[in-house]
């Protein structure tokens, strides 16, 4: 890593309202994730790009946004800055639909400056989405980061210990114990390897439905990992990550009062926002909507499917 300045730099104008934490704060896992964090409220976040590694610096300067970019991937991530920060994320028809459900409405407004970012990558995503099938959040970050420091690159810019994902070929071709001294059994290991051989193929999808379908035809990975994936590559306001452990019961207590739910009528209660289903419960997350907790709390994601 260098502390030379940025090679490419670009002048954003948000969005009314717009709030840089909450919209961007999805492509972090945690406060300490190696590719992605706030630090001193900028937003840093790695890419691997055609022209090669980039690191993305997003802070605000009066109501304006400034996309830095460092490394040889620098002009690359800043000509995507916009995406990645959100302002491409497409709200039409949603006050419409939000009007139906007075919780709703009353979320769409206060939280009106939360956008959906949207990367144009589906592999990064993939690696942690299968890091975190059936495992509880701790579980998921060590193994997360332990895999991005081991076959990863240091970020180029000035932040220190920020990494750069690692290559699908890099990964594919380790064999499954590799994984093991990092807490991921061989089911998820074997799961990561034969995703990251399809790479090439999944990065070339051109919309969240033909990703959905070529990533669930890949052994492992179900409707949760999918959704998990579309939200963050494509910025879909419409995934839904069914198989959760958390999610029905926050959508059954917030929508209609009730305790637990599962995926089912999870989905019945979202059908009226569809086309924004997924941009609902990031609402309600944001507004702290959760069901109440019976017995020990459970980590977040715990016993999440495929």
């Amino acid at each position: 890593m260098t502390a030379t300045g940025p090679t490419a730099s670009r002048l954003l104008r948000p969005p009314q309202r717009y709030h840089l934490e909450g919209s961007v704060g999805s492509l972090a896992m945690g406060v300490h994730d190696p590719c992605a964090r706030f630090v001193d409220g900028t937003f840093w976040w790695t890419s691997r790009t055609p022209d090669g590694p980039g690191t993305l610096a997003l802070r605000r300067v009066g109501g304006d946004l400034v996309a830095d970019g460092y490394g040889p991937g620098g002009g690359w991530v800043v000509d995507r800055a916009d995406a990645v920060a959100g302002f491409r994320d497409d709200l039409t028809g949603f006050d419409r639909l939000a009007a139906g459900h007075p919780l709703v409405a009353r979320l769409a407004s206060t939280h009106r400056g939360l956008r959906l970012p949207a990367t144009g990558q589906i592999f990064p995503r993939l690696l942690r989405a299968i890091l975190e099938q059936k495992v509880t959040g701790k579980e998921a970050f060590r193994a997360y980061s332990a895999t991005v420091r081991r076959f990863g690159v240091p970020a180029p810019g000035p932040l220190p210990r920020l990494w750069v994902p690692p290559e699908p070929a890099v990964i594919a071709g380790q064999p499954y114990w590799v994984f093991h001294p990092f807490g991921v059994e061989q089911r998820r290991a074997e799961t990561l390897r034969r995703a990251a051989a399809e790479a090439d193929r999944l990065e070339r999808c051109a919309d969240p439905v033909e990703a959905t379908r070529r990533l669930t035809a890949i052994v492992g990975i179900g409707p949760w990992t999918a959704a998990e994936v579309v939200r963050i590559a494509f910025g879909d306001p419409d995934a839904v990550s069914v198989g959760d452990y958390h999610i029905p019961n926050m959508v059954a207590w917030a929508l209609a009062g009730e305790v637990r739910g599962d995926d089912a009528r999870m989905l019945a209660l979202l059908e009226p926002f569809r086309g924004h289903r997924g941009r609902v419960c990031r609402l309600l997350e944001a507004g702290g909507h959760h069901a109440p907790r019976f017995g020990p709390r459970m980590p977040l994601r715990s016993f999440a499917r495929f």
